[in-house]
């Protein structure tokens, strides 16, 4: 065969898969190849209506958003504090926990606004169990339509005891289930630097705090924190479930959360200082310029629930003396000490089966500190 006639077998070649892409040999021999199954998710708004949000807790996510964000912006002299286990794997336990914070939050309500961690997805570095939303039966049936549902209602549950919601946002399609009723939003470290999360943050409808990358870097919280503020458009899910080009207006009410690092711990009063120097650098002001989130858990503690405790111990008295910078903390906490692995059936109640949790009562405890510490910065 001649180059000419090569060619133009070529082009007929072309002509013909061009004239009928859908055949299923073509299809067969070139998409879905490491795909093992796809299973049809339910559509968002008929989730929704099925379980609304409804006016009263529609009305409490919408205040503590305000109040959220005036804190963090520094308008509010309180001191934020998300507080809850490291995930949710017990919808029972989770709700337990939540009937004993309200009653606490409501208490010292004066000198902090608490906020509970309701985390359902769980980024791995390399592999394990991703959250309840992922495998809620932690058996690896990945029965997503149960988990999305088991969600949903552990967050209602969470407002009709009377407290915000706080969650890490991972799946970019999950918000289109549960973001109606989530407070505060996160943005792990591992995906501080993503585009698809960034422009996920940017349409958000709470405050997002960006952490520290795993290596310690704050600028790049700074340059999501940034990214996340302008305007984007980019493929998404409208709530009737089918795809979508999202714009939205840009999230001005992010800011930074130092989480530690491989470096080591950066909770320290320069390690502030010097994050809070970065974010003003940046020009964007707001919450980002306000000052920081510090997280007592993950690289500034180790992951050890005990050096937790005294992570946040010295961050009490840091702020009873004065220190600036400190907008907010987050505690991982749950109804008994430390962690144990994920397992189907067997599991100690109330706790934790990813990163080790301070308990119930020191978490009590830790909580009336801090709030003594805010009075006592108060009054100075």
């Amino acid at each position: 065969m001649t180059t000419t006639s090569a060619t133009a077998a070529a082009a007929d070649t072309v002509d013909d898969m061009s004239a009928d892409p859908t055949r299923p040999e073509i299809q067969a021999a070139t998409s879905d190849l490491r795909i093992r199954a796809l299973d049809a998710l339910p559509v968002p708004s008929r989730m929704l209506d099925e379980m609304p949000l409804g006016t009263p807790r529609s009305d409490l996510v919408t205040q503590s958003r305000r109040e959220i964000r005036d804190v963090l912006a520094g308008e509010d002299d309180r001191l934020l504090v998300i507080v809850g286990p490291c995930s949710i794997h017990d919808p029972k336990a989770a709700l337990d926990y939540a009937n004993r914070l309200a009653p606490l939050a409501r208490e010292l309500a004066d000198d902090l606004l608490v906020v509970m961690r309701v985390y359902f997805e769980k980024p791995r570095t390399t592999v394990g169990w991703k959250g309840l939303i992922n495998d809620p039966r932690l058996d690896g049936s990945h029965d997503v339509n149960l988990g999305l549902r088991l969600a949903r209602e552990v967050l209602l549950g969470v407002l009709d005891a009377g407290v915000p919601a706080a969650t890490e946002f991972l799946e970019p399609t999950s918000p289109q289930y549960i973001a109606d009723a989530v407070s505060w939003g996160a943005i792990g470290a591992r995906n501080v630097e993503s585009q698809v999360h960034r422009q996920l943050a940017s349409g958000l409808s709470m405050p997002v705090g960006f952490k520290n990358a795993t290596d310690g870097d704050i600028q790049i919280a700074v340059d999501g924190c940034i990214t996340a503020a302008s305007e984007h458009t980019f493929f998404g899910m409208a709530a009737d479930g089918r795809a979508a080009t999202v714009a939205t207006t840009g999230n001005p009410d992010c800011h930074v959360i130092l989480r530690g690092g491989r470096g080591g711990p950066n909770y320290g009063a320069q390690d502030v200082a010097d994050a809070v120097a970065v974010a003003r650098a940046s020009g964007l002001g707001g919450t980002v310029e306000a000052g920081v989130v510090v997280d007592a858990s993950h690289g500034n503690s180790g992951k050890s629930h005990v050096r937790q405790a005294e992570v946040v111990r010295e961050l009490a008295a840091r702020l009873a003396d004065g220190e600036a910078g400190i907008t907010g903390l987050m505690m991982e906490s749950f109804l008994v000490a430390g962690a144990q692995a994920p397992a189907p059936s067997g599991l100690v109640y109330g706790q934790s089966v990813t990163d080790k949790c301070i308990d119930w009562d020191t978490t009590a405890d830790l909580l009336r500190e801090l709030a003594g510490a805010v009075a006592t910065r108060r009054s100075a």
